[in-house]
């Protein structure tokens, strides 16, 4: 009986205390407390590739040509995901920099862990300008779909709003 119940015990520590680091699950993603970035300096409205790092999540959105224009909108220049712009997601086995993005030879380090592409939602530019010569542009994400390897949908997309960039005539 002694023998039985310490079996026991020890198949129940075992299932309690296992864990299964194959399986990466995200259930937030949360880049508002972080800036939108671009290796170009100044942005113009050729830039067309901007990232948020937030430690070792980045966000990264390649805009389809002419959505940044310097002509103030009444309504948001729009592009799809992901047939004209993408937005891509990664997770890295560190901390990441712009030096990751911006050097001629990326670093070696952090490596990519997972790497999620949306496949589908919106992004819309608006852009005003108070001059004339230094126009800002907004932009935001809608309905974004991220799905993972195993096709399930990342939950709470905390990003609908991307950032906003400045260019000039």
């Amino acid at each position: 009986m002694r023998k039985r119940i310490l079996v026991t015990f020890a198949i129940l520590a075992l299932l309690v205390t296992a864990c299964d680091d194959g399986n990466l699950q995200i259930e937030t993603l949360d880049f508002d407390s972080v800036s939108a970035e671009s290796c170009d300096s100044p942005i113009t409205t050729s830039t067309s590739i901007f990232f948020k790092i937030n430690g070792d999540e980045v966000l990264i959105l390649d805009l389809a040509s002419g959505l940044l224009a310097n002509q103030v909108t009444e309504a948001p220049r729009t592009s799809s995901f992901p047939t004209n712009s993408s937005l891509t997601y990664r997770i890295f086995n560190g901390s990441v920099s712009s030096s990751y993005f911006c050097d001629d030879i990326p670093p070696i380090s952090p490596i990519v862990i997972e790497e999620i592409q949306a496949s589908a939602g919106t992004v819309m530019v608006s852009t005003s300008s108070e001059d004339g010569v230094t126009f800002t542009h907004t932009i935001e994400l809608e309905g974004v779909t991220l799905l993972n390897g195993t096709n399930e949908r990342i939950t709470d997309l905390s990003i609908n709003e991307f950032g906003t960039v400045t260019t000039t005539n």
